[in-house]
């Protein structure tokens, strides 16, 4: 018997809704804070802004799209780039301008689409370049959790696969997965938060837990505020990045959507999401958080575990936001080793990359026009070769240099079906007479 769907409006009792909060919240908090750790910002603004940037989107899109804002990876690039142009060290309030202008351009899609409407999203990116897209999202992000579960190398020439990490990971990638198959009742929908606690407790007796930070943080921190300014070089260092966000944002709707079995782009529509993510934005960069998106990670946990409840999300956010006062408690939670975190990420991510074909056998997609080979064929090949073209200083690539390709190539193909050009409905045309 099939696992039975929870929809989106759904409330739960506290007692099952808490665990499942929890187990979004394990599953994004890795990555939402790894971009400030890198540029040693204080994680725990970024924490608060995330949480309290969910509850926003959730507001906005009416309650109806079960989705976790968290920090983007696109901006690690530019944010570079903007440290590099400030040697004295006062450099981050320049990045919070262009974030600013993030948010307010994400915005200005939202309101765009609300007029024009989406039927462009039909023309731009058909069914043989969504799906395909979809796949991309996750298939190009399974190499970094097979890199953070140490099976594969991390870049350093001296890498040698450490047993201990990779036991870890592959025995929690394995108990989660026995965990989804095997158990009954509320346990089924919670595989991920029960692979996390397990992997957290062997990695103690593989010796790879490391509470050293926990210690010396204090239990109660109040995040620190970051001042705006703005710089109109620096600003244009961070635009590009817009480029990215984009189509990742109508590609995990597209994903969402079809997980949920509802067309979100419609209702609530996709001028709330991008609002809703540019309100988010805008809000983050005048204290000091890094500019948000809509996470991978929690898409995955929603395919995997049939619970599609917005207000399970927004008890992540909530969980958050306090979190993000209790130092001690978010320490315990950051020293998850990446041994475990990698063999949760090769479900979640290998997930959403499933759902990208599934996409294409719902569509019905017919391979044997050649329209629709080329289209997937195209955005598999950009976005999986490691080509990348540079914009800025921002570097397009993967989902986002395919997303952009697949435009491109859907546009080429409409023009020459208007145009009466296309070989396929010449012949179907000559056939008819």
């Amino acid at each position: 018997m099939s696992q039975q769907e929870i929809q989106v409006d759904a409330k739960l009792p506290l007692g099952k809704s808490l665990p499942l909060s929890f187990q979004h919240l394990f599953a994004m908090f890795g990555s939402t804070i790894l971009v400030p750790v890198i540029f040693g910002i204080d994680p725990a603004i970024i924490l608060l802004m995330n949480g309290i940037g969910t509850l926003l989107y959730i507001f906005i899109t009416k309650g109806k799209i079960p989705a976790y804002l968290g920090s983007s990876f696109a901006f690690i690039a530019p944010l570079t780039a903007v440290k590099n142009a400030h040697p004295d060290g006062d450099w981050y309030g320049y990045a919070l301008g262009g974030f600013l202008v993030i948010g307010l351009l994400l915005v200005l899609v939202g309101l765009i689409v609300k007029f024009v409407g989406t039927k462009w999203i039909n023309v731009l990116f058909p069914p043989a370049a969504m799906g395909a897209i979809v796949a991309v999202i996750g298939l190009e992000l399974i190499p970094v959790a097979a890199q953070n579960a140490g099976l594969i190398s991390n870049g350093a020439q001296d890498w040698t696969m450490d047993p201990k990490i990779a036991t870890v990971s592959i025995l929690t990638f394995l108990f989660t997965i026995i965990c989804w198959v095997t158990m009954r009742g509320f346990l089924k929908i919670i595989p991920i938060l029960l692979g996390l606690i397990f992997g957290y407790v062997i990695s103690f007796f593989f010796g790879i837990l490391d509470f050293k930070t926990v210690a010396s943080t204090p239990f109660f921190t109040m995040p620190e505020l970051y001042t705006i300014k703005f710089s109109l070089s620096d600003i244009l260092i961070i635009l590009p990045a817009i480029f990215v966000l984009i189509p990742e944002h109508i590609g995990h709707l597209e994903v969402t959507s079809n997980i949920v079995k509802k067309d979100l782009a419609k209702d609530p529509g996709l001028d709330r999401s991008f609002i809703g993510n540019g309100v988010s934005t805008v809000l983050s960069s005048f204290v000091g958080s890094t500019p948000n998106t809509t996470y991978g990670e929690n898409i995955g946990v929603l395919a995997i575990t049939k619970v599609y409840s917005t207000w399970v999300i927004g008890g992540a956010a909530i969980i958050a936001i306090i979190l993000s006062f209790f130092g001690k408690v978010s320490a315990v939670i950051a020293a998850i080793p990446s041994a475990v975190l990698g063999g949760i990420s090769l479900l979640l991510f290998g997930i959403i990359a499933v759902s990208g074909l599934r996409m294409l056998v719902q569509s019905q997609v017919n391979y044997d026009k050649s329209q629709n080979l080329i289209l997937t064929c195209v955005v598999l090949a950009v976005g999986l070769s490691g080509v990348s073209v540079n914009v800025g200083e921002v570097s397009l690539s993967g989902m986002g240099l395919a997303t952009i390709v697949a435009m491109i190539v859907s546009l080429f193909f409409t023009l020459l079906n208007v145009l009466h050009l296309s070989n396929e409905e010449t012949e179907e045309e000559n056939k008819v007479a």
